[in-house]
C-alpha cells in the first residue's frame, strides 16, 4: 500500500470518528433541552435563546481567530473545540443536525472553492427575482 493511500485511509477513518463525536455530543445537547438551566450550561443557554447563543458563537470565533494569530496550537484546538460546540447548541436549538452541516460539506467536496461561491452567489441572485 503506499503512503498515499495510507494517508486516505486515515483520513476517512478520522472523518468517521470525527462524525461519531459529533452525533453523539449533539445528542447530549438535544438530551439537555429539557433539563433544569440551573444544572445545566446547554439547558441555561437553549433558555436564554438565539441572541446569548449567537453571541457565545462570535466569542468563541473571535478566541479562535485569537489563538490562530498568536500561533498557538494547544489553544487552537480547545477555542476550536468551544466554537464547535456553541455551533452545535445553535443546530439543535433550530432543530438540525450535525449530519445535515456534514451532508452539505460532503456535497461541496471535489467542488472549487471559487466554482461553488459562484453557484451560490448566483443561485441568490435568482430567488431575488
Amino acid at each position: 500500500m503506499t503512503r498515499q493511500r495510507e494517508s486516505k485511509g486515515a483520513a476517512a477513518n478520522a472523518a468517521t470518528d470525527a462524525g461519531g463525536v459529533l452525533g453523539r455530543l449533539a445528542a447530549v445537547i438535544e438530551s439537555r433541552k429539557g433539563a433544569d438551566p440551573e444544572r445545566s450550561y446547554v439547558a441555561r443557554l437553549l433558555a436564554k435563546g438565539p441572541d446569548a447563543i449567537l453571541k457565545k458563537i462570535g466569542e468563541e470565533a473571535t478566541e479562535a481567530v485569537m489563538a490562530a494569530k498568536d500561533g498557538a496550537p494547544e489553544r487552537i484546538v480547545a477555542e476550536t473545540a468551544d466554537l464547535w460546540f456553541h455551533c452545535l447548541v445553535m443546530l439543535a436549538h433550530y432543530g438540525l443536525s450535525p449530519r445535515q452541516v456534514l451532508d452539505e460539506l460532503a456535497r461541496r467536496e471535489g467542488l472549487s472553492g471559487l466554482d461553488e461561491k459562484a453557484a451560490r452567489k448566483a443561485g441568490s441572485r435568482e430567488g431575488a427575482r
